[in-house]
């Protein structure tokens, strides 16, 4: 070896143990201006609004109608093998999903089963936004051949023969009239939904931490500095508050971020798809099962539309993700790890645009902004 090369490899050596030490530095905590406090603040829960009514659903807030809701949530008798319930995919003790990349049930779901918590407050439901209601979300799986199998005069007969059922049915609805199969229907829907509407996100260190902030504390009891400088480079560098924002985490819109599908599966072209299927639907805001006289449909009258939502896909809230992966719309992606190692390369779409860039971010980064999401677990909470 020469001494030229000697003297290069040594200081490479060199580089490569400053870069080390560099990246193993103990954090510490951030200083944040009035803008950041404000944006902190408005990701908190304190500032989540009341829960927003649904005029479509008479019952969405009668406490007779949650119960019926619940029971029927949990209740396997309304699939073809009798085994199949809407808790099969949306397990309370996962956050309401169920570990799995795509939904098991009858059969593979098309998708990931994404958690009910707080999808009160989104105008639109599923991945794809098919939906525009939690009770018109709630009937899909019954009539889905991989979900529960049934169809709705099987769905009608069943809570018609039921004793129990048709005494708490009644109470909220009336007669029930076994032949008018599509309002019954919707009402049975409309129960299930007034139980999903108590599903919320529970308090997580991170409110916490913010809190204190606000209350001119340092939070330090809440947050440790590596989570702190992860919500730094959150609502900073990587600009994730751009789609994940307000106090659930999410802007409820639909963009194409690059994610690529597993081997042999052809594009999903997601909103797109979804967009026609929620017009199309007979149990949308405009249809005649909607209780709101005035029909009052903004969402469906300006949805937006066009080639950009092809492979968009509906922006999930990050709130109480712990024991909910594998995550993105199919699973692809195993753990949280590998979802900032996708935004941090921004890989090409396999359909549509990416509207992701590059963020480069570097390893220590992408661990703290790990440790940050990390802060955002709670137990999600049922009940108002």
């Amino acid at each position: 070896m020469t001494s030229r090369t000697f003297k290069l490899v040594a200081l490479f050596a060199v580089a490569a143990i400053v870069w080390a030490a560099w990246q193993l530095r103990p954090a510490s905590y951030p200083e944040w201006s009035e803008n950041d406090l404000a944006v902190l603040k408005s990701m908190s829960l304190t500032a989540l609004p009341p829960l927003p009514d649904d005029p479509s659903n008479a019952v969405a807030d009668d406490p007779r109608a949650a119960t019926m809701g619940q029971q029927l949530f949990n209740d396997p008798r309304m699939s073809a093998n009798g085994l199949i319930s809407c808790a099969t995919c949306h397990q309370a003790i996962r956050n309401f999903t169920d570990g799995l990349p795509q939904g098991q049930a009858l059969g593979t779901a098309a998708r990931n089963t994404p958690s009910i918590a707080g999808t009160a407050y989104s105008p639109w439901q599923y991945w794809d936004g098919r939906r525009d209601s939690q009770w018109s979300q709630a009937l899909s799986p019954l009539e889905d051949a991989n979900e529960h199998g049934v169809d709705r005069t099987q769905v009608v007969e069943f809570v018609a023969s039921d004793p129990g059922y048709r005494e708490q049915y009644e109470a909220l609805f009336g007669e029930l009239d076994a032949a008018a199969v599509n309002a019954t229907f919707a009402n049975i829907g409309k129960a299930i939904a007034a139980f999903e509407r108590t599903v919320m996100p529970g308090r997580s260190r991170f409110d916490d931490y913010v809190d204190d902030l606000a209350a001119g504390g340092a939070g330090e009891a809440f947050l440790e500095a590596d989570e702190a400088q992860g919500l730094q480079l959150f609502i900073g560098e990587a600009n994730c508050t751009q789609c994940h924002n307000g106090p659930l985490l999410t802007n409820n819109e639909f963009h194409n971020t690059g994610v690529i599908n597993f081997p042999g599966q052809l594009p999903d072209k997601g909103r797109a798809d979804g967009v026609r299927e929620v017009l199309a639907n007979e149990f949308n805001c405009k249809g005649a099962y909607n209780d709101d006289p005035a029909r009052t449909c903004a969402e469906l009258e300006f949805v937006r539309t066009g080639p950009d939502l092809l492979g968009a896909f509906k922006t999930p809230s990050l709130r109480n993700l712990e024991n909910t992966q594998p995550y993105m719309h199919k699973g692809q992606l195993a753990d949280l790890a590998a979802v900032l190692e996708h935004y941090n390369n921004a890989p090409d779409a396999m359909i549509g645009h990416n509207e992701a860039k590059p963020l480069g971010l570097s390893s220590r980064e992408l661990r703290q902004l790990e440790a940050f999401l990390g802060s955002l677990a709670a137990p999600v909470k049922i009940g108002h």
